[in-house]
């Protein structure tokens, strides 16, 4: 079945289509790869696979008045998730491209909400020119900033995940969502791994490249796994995400890192 082309346009960086297939409504950037994805029918949902998985870093955090950074907004999927589910919370949204933030609020339901503050500027910059401000600031980093190669390639530097680290508190989790099928995987691998010195877990996505990390700072709360197993199923029945799932993949794929972000 092919889709329905609802709205294209174009700017410095390429094409940005919306199309439409049943009651599926998708961000394509000039390919046939989905950005990002809504359902019509419940538009409020996590739509894609490595979405739903990115939030896994629940199990681990007790989410509060946080704040939250997001780098990528695509069509807003997690932005407006986020909102939706934790109404204590702010979501800083860092998105390079000013009409990908214009079609997520326009086709993608994306609110304009006083919680949310949607910054147009390259990550790399906006997170130097933020930590000359003020350090320790937030409890989440989400990274999800892809081109058609991998990762934004302004991001592919240890310096920019240094000063990620150094904008997260001291019991803060940064989210990666990676892509284990190019060079950029090993190299971003040794750069956080040296960085977090060790205390990181990754998520495989189910019959995706994608691998969602979660990597964790100095102080991240140490559970238990019968504590994990219990959040698991509260989390499960709270969010309508796979959490006990999630959870058994982490600790399946894991067996060198577990250890070193959980208790027995």
């Amino acid at each position: 079945m092919t889709s329905t082309l609802i709205f294209q346009t174009e700017d410095n960086d390429g094409v940005i289509d919306v199309s439409e297939l049943k009651d599926v409504r998708s961000l394509h950037f000039g390919s046939f790869a989905q950005q990002s994805a809504m359902s019509l029918k419940t538009p409020d949902q996590l739509q894609l696979d490595y979405a739903k998985a990115m939030m896994s870093w629940l199990l681990f955090y007790e989410i509060g008045s946080d704040d939250i950074l997001l780098m990528g907004l695509g069509g807003g999927s997690l932005a407006k998730y986020m909102l939706k589910q934790f109404p204590d919370c702010r979501v800083e949204a860092v998105e390079y491209r000013a009409k990908v933030a214009e079609v997520a609020h326009d086709y993608f339901d994306l609110p304009h909400d006083s919680r949310l503050n949607v910054v147009i500027d390259d990550g790399a910059h906006y997170v130097r020119e933020r930590l000359n401000l003020q350090r320790e600031f937030y409890s989440v980093i989400m990274l999800d900033a892809f081109d058609s190669q991998g990762m934004a390639e302004s991001l592919c530097h240890l310096e920019f995940f240094a000063t990620c680290k150094a904008m997260l508190k001291k019991d803060g989790i940064l989210v990666v969502n990676l892509w284990n099928n190019n060079e950029q995987f090993t190299q971003l691998f040794s750069w956080l791994g040296s960085l977090f010195e060790a205390k990181l877990l990754f998520l495989p996505v189910h019959e995706m490249v994608n691998v969602i990390g979660l990597f964790f700072h100095e102080d991240a709360p140490i559970y238990s796994r019968k504590a994990l197993q219990k959040r698991a199923m509260q989390l499960e029945k709270t969010y309508r995400l796979p959490f006990k799932k999630f959870l058994k993949d982490l600790i399946a794929y894991n067996p060198n890192f577990i250890d070193h972000v959980t208790s027995n």
